[in-house]
């Protein structure tokens, strides 16, 4: 049978909105004398008389704490204590033992089983309205605290990858990996600087984040990983900090979905968005260095060659390395752009990803050093 007495006012802070306390007490008038106390306090109550009862309220309510007599019928109070630390959903809550024996042996069984407290029968009331209210507000200061735990989890989480903030949980302070194989990715609005000047400040941020967070979406159901943001400017990586076997298969595909995407944004905005994406495959070093601002990055020859590819694209391309291509096994069909100046790097073969096809078309797509005359619907660009 469940009890509820009705939050006192008055001087006292209404906490209906908050955890109850649960009493076990196979003893009315012991439950009534403990309700009475504890409500004038402006505690929410709960009641059981019964371990099958306090068990099953326990897995309903979730209390904030639990006040359990020894001397049951039925299950004991040990007996309930020990089943509801063997449950997950329960394991955690703070039980208060109360018990007319002054036997050392039972204190100590109870705090074997994680017991916080013991109160010995009869009950000094001002003692135990103390001893409750130290113990609410531990939970509360508790909850507070894994909060803000759940809240920075998911702040770091959001700038680096899952296994990087592990070891910087574990303790490791500095991280630096060497990665053989890896697909890097630029993307960045083209004419974006005169477009910004047009605009209000509140449009510029409201677009900017209209963007990115299709793109943010698109990383996720993709299984890549954000690299940062610089202004106008996305990067992204595949194979990054975990080994992808499809790493540039992924990231073109990624590319492909985001051009679509990024036509209906403008279609909604109204304002022409056009775009150049970069895309190169190669060793990357990763990593996490300094001591403020933590971030994830990475450096290397991969990484400045996508951005040379980028920056040499044609508006609304994917410009992609012969390197990127070759790990695409025929699966995409591509103009090839011919000999590419990349500043700062030199003279390179580079193609635009069109599109992704079939395995019966496979022939449609065109191979470094093969033919175009053949090749239908390709053209050269």
């Amino acid at each position: 049978m469940t009890t509820q007495i009705e939050i006192p006012t008055g001087s006292f802070p209404a906490l209906a909105d908050k955890q109850p306390i649960l009493l076990v007490d196979d003893d009315p008038s012991m439950l009534q004398l403990l309700k009475k106390s504890l409500g004038l306090q402006g505690h929410y109550i709960l009641s059981a008389q019964t371990g099958a009862e306090a068990i099953s309220l326990c897995r309903q309510s979730n209390p904030a704490l639990i006040i359990l007599d020894i001397s049951m019928p039925g299950l004991n109070g040990f007996e309930i204590c020990e089943e509801l630390k063997l449950d997950s959903s329960t394991s955690k809550i703070p039980v208060i033992f109360l018990s007319g024996s002054e036997v050392f042996a039972d204190k100590l069984m109870g705090l074997k089983l994680g017991a916080v407290d013991f109160i010995s029968k009869p009950v000094q009331v001002q003692e135990l309205i103390l001893r409750v209210n130290t113990q609410m507000k531990l939970r509360r200061a508790q909850d507070r605290l894994e909060k803000l735990y759940k809240k920075n989890e998911e702040l770091l989480l959001n700038i680096m990858p899952q296994s990087i903030a592990e070891r910087l949980r574990e303790g490791e302070l500095h991280i630096v990996d060497r990665i053989p194989e890896a697909s890097i990715l630029f993307c960045d609005l083209v004419g974006f600087t005169p477009m910004a000047a047009k605009m209000r400040a509140g449009q510029l941020v409201a677009l900017l984040n209209a963007v990115f967070s299709e793109i943010d979406a698109l990383i996720e159901k993709h299984g890549l990983e954000k690299i940062k943001t610089i202004g106008d400017a996305y990067m992204a990586a595949a194979g990054v900090p975990e080994p992808m076997p499809d790493h540039a298969s992924r990231m073109v595909d990624f590319a492909l979905e985001l051009r679509e995407e990024l036509v209906r944004v403008e279609r909604q905005w109204t304002i022409p968005i056009r775009f150049r994406i970069g895309i190169h495959s190669g060793e990357v070093v990763a990593g996490i260095i300094g001591t403020k601002r933590l971030a994830y990055d990475l450096w290397g020859d991969t990484v400045n060659t996508a951005s040379r590819l980028e920056s040499s694209c044609a508006p609304s391309q994917i410009h992609i390395s012969e390197e990127t291509l070759l790990l695409l096994e025929g699966k995409y069909n591509f103009t090839p752009r011919g000999r590419t100046d990349l500043r700062g790097k030199g003279v390179f073969d580079t193609y635009y990803i069109n599109r992704k096809i079939s395995g019966t078309n496979a022939h449609h797509s065109v191979w470094p050093g093969q033919g175009l005359s053949e090749i239908p619907g390709v053209r050269n660009v």
